[in-house]
């Protein structure tokens, strides 16, 4: 309170006080943790040489454990500072939080995990999970490959997720969250943006970085997982519009998360997708349902079923493809993975299904 006045208290200012009433002299990551080299997860450090080496941002070619983190400014004699176990300790200090919701709200979830564990790990563990969880569609570029294209770009994925461990308030005690809803993915950091600074100023390229962890972030800087020029929202900015997905940055009080949105019909242009998913939930259990299926024959097989689908209605959806035939959208993608004569080509209200006569 300032005077007569209440006031949002900064950001920084709120931890500089955390801080000074823990009798904190230095950054949390800087302290000296309970954990020695011995506890080091040795395939995990060796992993991040690998990938340092390669991108030539690290060039000693000694892999003992101590003089690497020594050189990393992460160790203490024989004890790792917080920042270093973070990195590479199977610990408590990091947790992951993941779920899948059936709708667009928090109330029915069909799957949650729970995981602890170096920041390399469950990095790692949240792509995956997000991978898992979306949706792919199959393009033919004129060679026998086929190529799969996420409705969200991985690089964008990766991008919020080591941003999210590498910028979080660890001593805050709160989990990084990836949560997934039916209509968009959401991925959450603890420690509130900076309070006068918009996420939008990063993502144009018009702010410098402000580095909460230092340390995490120059180790991450090293291995390529993070830039050091406040580049991250930048990047998923630039790799979503490029895909055509729509994305949103939000501040929040005490943490911020970076929105997915999922693409909800056909071709994955964002442009009146969303409008005309809509309409196509009201007619996949009606005139698709009457109409279509009326076409079909129960000794017919679900690959036969879905060419008269696509033969009656280029446009049709995945989900209404899955209302027809009774089965999930899951398995229509399935099948339609096995079908190599099958592909969707174009975008946005242009897409549609073709069949080729091999």
């Amino acid at each position: 309170r300032v005077a007569d006045e209440d006031t949002i208290m900064d950001q920084d200012l709120y931890d500089a006080l955390i801080r000074q009433r823990d009798n904190v002299n230095r950054a949390w990551e800087s302290q000296r943790s309970k954990y020695t080299v011995a506890d080091i997860d040795k395939s995990v450090l060796k992993s991040y040489l690998d990938r340092a080496r390669q991108v030539g941002r690290i060039s000693f070619d000694n892999d003992d454990p101590v003089d690497v983190l020594t050189k990393l400014e992460l160790i203490d004699g024989d004890t790792l500072l917080n920042a270093g176990a973070a990195l590479f300790v199977d610990c408590g200090i990091n947790e992951l939080q993941m779920a899948k919701f059936a709708s667009d709200e928090r109330l029915t979830f069909t799957d949650i995990r729970r995981f602890t564990g170096s920041i390399f790990v469950l990095a790692d563990k949240a792509v995956q999970y997000v991978i898992d969880a979306m949706d792919w569609r199959v393009e033919f570029d004129g060679s026998l490959a086929r190529k799969e294209i996420p409705e969200i770009p991985i690089d964008a994925i990766r991008e919020a997720v080591i941003n999210a461990f590498g910028h979080r308030l660890i001593e805050s005690g709160q989990s990084v969250e990836v949560a997934v809803y039916r209509g968009f993915i959401e991925i959450y950091s603890p420690g509130a943006f900076p309070e006068k600074i918009s996420p939008e100023e990063f993502a144009e390229g018009n702010q410098k970085a402000i580095r909460r962890n230092k340390l995490i972030t120059q180790a991450l800087y090293y291995s390529k997982d993070m830039e050091t020029f406040a580049s991250g929202l930048k990047k998923i900015k630039t790799l979503c519009d490029e895909a055509g997905v729509k994305y949103e940055f939000q501040k929040e009080a005490y943490g911020f998360t970076v929105v997915f949105y999922r693409h909800c019909g056909e071709g994955w242009g964002w442009s009146g997708v969303q409008e005309d998913s809509q309409k196509d939930d009201q007619t996949a259990r009606g005139t698709l349902s009457g109409t279509l299926s009326g076409t079909l024959s129960p000794s017919d097989d679900p690959r036969t079923q879905l060419k008269k689908l696509i033969t009656q209605n280029k446009k049709v959806t995945r989900k209404q493809m899955a209302a027809t035939l009774g089965i999930s959208e899951r398995s229509v993608q399935r099948l339609l993975n096995s079908m190599p004569e099958v592909r969707f080509t174009g975008g946005g209200r242009s897409g549609h299904w073709e069949i080729s006569d091999s």
